[in-house]
């Protein structure tokens, strides 16, 4: 089992979604894509969190929420999961021990609601026994530093095996001698 934050969610269902910081990755609708591949073939289960499934509805507006709900309900890959009183619990036990650092927002800068938001994710992810998160969101990778859920973001995606590499005789001058064009080699 896996789990997908808001914009991995949105960029597996919607193409054309803006990439965050689309810049420092090479071809990520093509990692994202290839992931999707991946999954499917696998038949890996994957997890939407209640609060991520909150914010990837709040960006893509209300005339598209229906859509979104839709799509995730008709296949049977995608599990919709609530914050429940199992991630309450977790959630509880993440606080108590940043509390005890004398932070308890822990090791992030963010504001105590994205906080919150965050270890909910994590919590949901950590109750379902999720191996990994897709996510580019570095507080929810520091959540899970030192745990048994791995965190992927969009550039440690890995690109299609057919991409992934690039032909070693790309951008050579051709050479006559090895077509047998002798006329060329002249």
């Amino acid at each position: 089992m896996v789990v997908i934050d808001a914009t991995i969610l949105l960029l597996m269902l919607r193409p054309e979604t803006p990439i965050p910081n689309k810049d420092s990755v090479d071809r990520p609708r093509e990692r994202i894509s290839f992931l999707v591949k991946q999954l499917d073939k696998s038949k890996t289960k994957i997890i939407v969190p209640t609060p991520a499934l909150s914010e990837a509805l709040v960006r893509v507006g209300a005339s598209a929420s229906q859509e979104i709900i839709a799509h995730l309900n008709r296949y049977s890959v995608f599990s919709i999961q609530d914050f429940d009183t199992r991630a309450a619990i977790e959630v509880a036990a993440m606080t108590r021990e940043a509390q005890k650092t004398g932070n308890k927002r822990g090791s992030s800068n963010a504001s105590w609601a994205k906080v919150k938001f965050d270890r909910q994710i994590v919590a949901i992810a950590r109750v379902h026994k999720a191996s990994t998160i897709y996510s580019d969101d570095q507080d929810i990778a520091g959540l899970c530093r030192g745990s048994a859920i791995s965190v992927l973001s969009i550039g440690e995606l890995p690109l299609p095996p057919e991409k992934a590499q690039r032909d070693m005789f790309e951008g050579l001058a051709h050479n006559p001698q090895e077509s047998g064009d002798e006329e060329a080699s002249r």
